[in-house]
């Protein structure tokens, strides 16, 4: 899963939505420098990205991608769900997509000096292009690609899978809404082992 649905799936918890956030630029020896809420989230983002990683039908929809973009469909494969649950979002939460958004990038902001580096590197990038709220338009996740395909470091064609999600549109979309509130399921259970742990 990508951004949204990380942060959507950290609940109400700010510090939970920050560790789920920032995870993937944080490495297991740093989890001691930041607060027990903050860890909560980073090793809920670790656990739903292997749930995700493992599941039956995301497996599915990376199939579809493997022939052209072979691994890294699974990097697509997570900017497309997000995108539905953008584009559905109402089916998901009770909140308008622009505050929910808006109120999160506020938030990184007002705690920057906890943010790791390359976060804050690419905190106003974010916000500029409000990537978050534009994930629901598909000229949204176009731009999203090809700014991911420039910036990678090894050749890909990222910035033409937006025309595989419109090649199997509906397939994605049926994938995503399966898989989904499988997900919301295990992230609940998985923070109330994690909190049994501490």
């Amino acid at each position: 899963m990508n951004f949204l649905a990380h942060i959507h799936l950290s609940g109400e918890n700010d510090n939970i939505k920050i560790g789920n956030f920032i995870a993937d630029s944080v490495r297991t020896k740093d989890l001691p420098r930041f607060i027990p809420d903050i860890q909560l989230g980073i090793k809920l983002h670790w656990a739903i990205d292997d749930f995700t990683d493992h599941h039956e039908v995301v497996k599915k929809s990376k199939a579809l991608l493997y022939d052209e973009h072979h691994k890294y469909g699974a990097v697509l494969v997570d900017i497309f769900y997000d995108h539905y649950l953008a584009r559905d979002w109402v089916d998901y939460s009770t909140e308008e997509l622009g505050a929910f958004v808006n109120y999160f990038y506020q938030l990184l902001q007002d705690r920057k000096e906890e943010l790791p580096e390359r976060i804050n590197h690419m905190l106003p990038y974010m916000v500029k292009h409000n990537w978050l709220y534009n994930y629901q338009f598909l000229d949204g996740i176009e731009r999203v690609l090809s700014g991911m395909s420039r910036r990678a470091s090894f050749e890909n064609k990222m910035n033409l899978g937006t025309r595989a999600l419109k090649e199997h549109y509906d397939t994605f979309g049926s994938h995503f809404k399966q898989f989904y509130p499988e997900l919301e399921t295990f992230v609940q259970n998985k923070k109330q082992e994690i909190l049994a742990e501490e």
